[in-house]
């Protein structure tokens, strides 16, 4: 029989496995993280898989560590994703929107309507006149950047979503930096040349 110290600490390396782990959300599960920290990140160094938890942004999650050179690499815990270019692009979209939220003294969460994502998109999307159907694919972008958790919708507000503050930890600021780079010369080129397109839909 485990004890009471085991036992938090296998549910607290359940929820790991399941998905990222939110303070204000699991206060129970973050607290046995915080008392049990060691026993379960030796338990996934075991198997090379590092415990991210940031304790000012209140979450916690796995990462695979680096292989290392000459070694027989193990199958992986953490499953790489391949986003479509849309959703890579709204991930650091709305990485960007948070920064400016955080920047400009934003208490509490990022909340977006579907709608405001669809406008954030738009920039980089062909016209479409059909509405619906431009309303349709950026959900299923945003349904992609769910199963990562990076953003969630809220419960019994259908439509409104909450950009998660983990997303700053898979978009840093280099890359964010990057972005704005090319925003910037987005902007600056001459949309009739052609050469002030970022991409677009698919059709």
């Amino acid at each position: 029989m485990r004890s009471p110290e085991e036992q938090a600490t296998a549910a607290a390396i359940i929820s790991l496995m399941r998905g990222v782990i939110y303070r204000e959300k699991d206060e129970s599960t973050w607290a046995a993280l915080e008392r049990h920290g060691s026993a379960v990140r030796d338990h996934f160094a075991d198997i090379a898989v590092d415990v991210v938890l940031d304790d000012i942004e209140g979450y916690a999650y796995l990462r695979s560590q680096d292989e290392v050179e000459g070694s027989d690499p193990l199958p992986r815990l953490i499953r790489r994703r391949a986003l479509t270019y849309q959703a890579s692009l709204l991930a650091v979209l709305l990485r960007r929107r948070l920064a400016e939220f955080e920047a400009t003294g934003g208490e509490g969460r990022l909340v977006l309507s579907l709608e405001q994502i669809a406008d954030m998109l738009s920039v980089f999307a062909k016209d479409s006149t059909n509405e619906a159907r431009r309303l349709d694919r950026v959900a299923v972008t945003v349904r992609q950047l769910k199963d990562l958790g990076f953003v969630q919708e809220l419960r019994g507000q259908a439509g409104s979503w909450e950009v998660r503050r983990v997303l700053k930890a898979y978009v840093d600021a280099q890359t964010l930096g990057d972005f704005e780079a090319r925003l910037a010369d987005y902007a600056r080129a001459d949309p009739s040349d052609g050469t002030g397109s970022a991409g677009g839909e698919d059709e």
